[in-house]
């Protein structure tokens, strides 16, 4: 009798064991899992910040230069497109990222050519409004830079921690799949070439 009890007391000990231990898997990857969501929606937060700093930047410009209007309708444009393009937190999918990337990097190259084009308005140069905003727009984008960075470590958290053995089993057994990271656009690893 003793030997039976001793060795139901084993089995439950060992059965209480293991399901503690999936519980605290499954915990640290929702966590994990938690994370990644609220570094999207910082990554978020800050190229809605650059979308609200475009009306008026295109505003001051406006006054400028009236005749540049296809270069301010085009980063109107691509603000209204980049603005449409949302990524779902709990679908994080690389293509999903790659739509949405697609979409930030046609309003990043509307914006450059927006500013460019102070060059040849020496009024524009010195307009305080202008230069203000100019400040601002660079500033959001290393906030851009710095949270698709923070996503993406986060991302590789939790990516290796859902790969690893045995917690895959876990995150295997609740459906925990791979999320995408941020990746750099085709030919970001060549330098622009300068000419004057």
């Amino acid at each position: 009798m003793k030997k039976g009890l001793v060795a139901l007391i084993v089995v439950a000990v060992l059965v209480l064991g293991g399901f503690i231990w999936v519980k605290n898997v499954y915990n640290q990857i929702v966590v994990s899992d938690e994370y990644i969501q609220a570094t999207w929606a910082q990554v978020e937060n800050v190229y809605q910040r650059r979308a609200d700093l475009i009306p008026n930047l295109v505003s001051t410009v406006k006054g400028y230069a009236a005749h540049e209007s296809e270069t301010l309708e085009d980063v109107v444009a691509a603000r209204a497109k980049a603005t449409q393009v949302t990524v779902d937190p709990a679908d994080l999918t690389p293509e999903a990222l790659a739509r949405f990337n697609e979409a930030q990097d046609g309003l990043s190259a509307a914006l450059g050519r927006l500013l460019m084009i102070q060059e040849s308005y020496p009024e524009l140069k010195a307009n305080q409004n202008f230069l203000e905003l100019q400040a601002q727009l660079e500033g959001t984008e290393n906030r851009i830079a710095t949270e698709r960075m923070k996503f993406n470590d986060a991302v590789k958290a939790f990516n290796t921690g859902i790969r690893r053995f045995p917690d895959n089993i876990v995150a295997s057994m609740f459906g925990f799949e791979k999320k995408g990271y941020f990746e750099a656009k085709a030919g970001a690893d060549v330098a622009p070439v300068v000419e004057f």
